[in-house]
């Protein structure tokens, strides 16, 4: 697995006002699609695309457009979904799938609820969006159910990391095309598994239900 954690005093800036207690619903939303715009810069570094000759005003020339089939992002429901108008800003061709994974807070262990993807992703490049990786279990389900379908270049765009989560996505991933896109890399999970310091519950901030 490729790790990549974004070094930009930007990020890091809109990072910080988003784990604020104090930051409203409406400003966490907003600062939340900047962030991931910032982010999936990141994750479309080796995003495919293919030789094109275009007519300028002036003459002809070469450039480059995003290659078949089209990228295909997936927002894991409910919080992934505030991360998608950033991502799909910048890729405005990618197609998106969606899929609801919920957490049971006692086992910590998720579970799928709702689906919305194409049944073959044989070739396809897939971007999988979850806020928080805290301990893995959302983000390993869905890589798996994208490589039961096909999917054999996937990237996961994160807010938030842990150490714990990335080592349980990589031990979950050997062997497999996955990289995974972080905001910051933070401290540990406490004995909640929620993330230390984070940002709180990522979906109850953005959607104001708390």
């Amino acid at each position: 697995m490729h790790i990549h954690v974004a070094s930009h005093p930007l990020i890091t800036h809109k990072l910080t006002v988003l784990r604020d207690k104090n930051t409203h619903s409406s400003v966490f939303r907003s600062l939340t699609t900047e962030l991931v715009t910032l982010l999936a810069y990141e994750a479309t570094r080796e995003v495919r695309v293919e030789p094109v000759t275009v007519e300028t005003p002036v003459s002809t020339t070469q450039g480059v457009m995003l290659s078949q089939p089209r990228p295909l992002v997936v927002p894991i429901l409910r919080a992934g979904l505030g991360m998608l108008e950033g991502m799909v800003s910048l890729v405005s061709t990618a197609e998106v799938g969606f899929l609801g994974m919920a957490r049971d807070e006692e086992t910590l262990r998720p579970t799928v609820y709702a689906e919305r993807l194409p049944e073959n992703l044989t070739g396809r490049q897939c971007f999988i969006l979850d806020p928080m990786l805290a301990t893995g279990g959302s983000l390993i389900e869905t890589i798996k159910f994208l490589l039961a379908r096909g999917a054999t270049d996937i990237t996961c765009v994160c807010l938030l990391g842990t150490p714990e989560g990335v080592q349980a996505v990589e031990d979950a991933t050997v062997g497999f095309n996955v990289t995974l896109v972080l905001g910051a890399l933070d401290e540990k999970l406490n004995e909640h598994g929620f993330i230390v310091p984070g940002l709180g519950d990522a979906g109850d901030r953005l959607y104001g239900t708390v």
